[in-house]
Parts: C-alpha cells; sequence; structure tokens
C-alpha cells in the first residue's frame, strides 16, 4: 500500500469514527437536570411550612379520653386529609392533618376517634361533628362519586372536612347515617357534595 493510500484510509475511519457524545457535557446535564429537582421539591417543601406557618392559630387536635364506651362503627381504611370546610381544594396542614396514612375511626356516643399509624391521632368529640356526607374528592384526591367519606367537625372557631375512605367502600351509607343521626337537631346537614 502506498502512503497516499493509507492516508485516505485513516481520513475514511476518522470520518466513520467521529466522537457521538461528550461526557463532560453529558455529566454536566445530569447536575443541572438534578439540582433543577432538588430546587423544586425545595420550593414544594416551602410552600407546605409557609401554609401551616398560616394555619397555626388552629388549636392541638383533642386527644381521645380514658375509657371510650363501646362504639357504634368501626372501619379501617385510608384517611386523605383535610380541609377548610366547603373548600375542598383548601388543604389543612397544621398538627399533621395534612398528612396521608392509614386509618382505623371508631364511632362512639362520645365522638369520633381518628387513629392514625406513623401521623398524629385525633378525637372529635360528639358536640364538635356537625354532618358526614358522601363526595368524591378532597384535595389531591379524586375517586369516583359517594367514593370517600367527608365528615364536618368543628375545631376552634373553624369547620373541618376530613376524608376518609374505607377498605369496604359500602360501609360509607352507614356512617353518613349514623353522624347525621347524632346531629339531627341541626337542619343545616347535607349528604351532598360540596358545591365546586
Amino acid at each position: 500500500m502506498t502512503p497516499a493510500v493509507i492516508q485516505l484510509a485513516a481520513e475514511a475511519a476518522e470520518r466513520q469514527s467521529a466522537e457521538v457524545t461528550s461526557f463532560g457535557a453529558r455529566m454536566a446535564w445530569v447536575v443541572g437536570l438534578a439540582v433543577f429537582v432538588a430546587f423544586v421539591y425545595w420550593l414544594m417543601r416551602q410552600g407546605w411550612k409557609w401554609r401551616g406557618a398560616l394555619q397555626n392559630d388552629l388549636p392541638e387536635l383533642p386527644a381521645a379520653p380514658d375509657g371510650l364506651p363501646e362504639h357504634r362503627l368501626a372501619l379501617t381504611g385510608r384517611y386523605h386529609g383535610s380541609t377548610t370546610a366547603g373548600q375542598w381544594l383548601d388543604r389543612i396542614v397544621a398538627h399533621g392533618l395534612g398528612l396521608r396514612s392509614r386509618v382505623e375511626l371508631t364511632l362512639t356516643d362520645v365522638g369520633l376517634d381518628v387513629v392514625r399509624p406513623g401521623a398524629n391521632d385525633f378525637f372529635v368529640p360528639a358536640a364538635q361533628l356537625r354532618g358526614a356526607r358522601l363526595d368524591k374528592g378532597i384535595a389531591g384526591k379524586v375517586l369516583t362519586e359517594g367514593g370517600l367519606l367527608v365528615v364536618t367537625w368543628a375545631h376552634g372557631d373553624k369547620l373541618i372536612d376530613s376524608g376518609f375512605r374505607s377498605d369496604r367502600a359500602a360501609e360509607h351509607a352507614a356512617w353518613v347515617e349514623a353522624i347525621n343521626l347524632m346531629n339531627s337537631s341541626d337542619s343545616s346537614i347535607t349528604t351532598e357534595g360540596a358545591e365546586r
């Protein structure tokens, strides 16, 4: 082979094996994307803290009294969060009310006991219960019509809607009836969803 042919072959090989990616440029994109994702999560956390600071006037959640009487109803399922009553997107995050969790819900003659493994438990005295209804959504969770049990209760000077979903959704109607019967003297109780 002549030197000219070798040189042409080398030039052809160089054109075919041109560098496709630059490791430095790829790493810069990966690091930039990671920083952007971290920044977005930081902003979300700051928003959650800000919302909690706005709601710090909400009193501490009551604990269940010792020696609760025999329960009327009990269910296990999911707690999906709490909102300002009638405003299904205004999530309440103070005192852990914004944290989703498993739930064991017990209705007695003295009130509603909400036990949440991994989150703050709370108790709603019977005098604070304002009613219950079947609904399709609460902040961050939308289900089929009637798929969510929403309990309205008073805490301090605020009315709160708390959303629950039983492992057996057929139980929801009995809960609505039982809670509304506890407050049958209140004519403002409705079983229809909050206006959207």
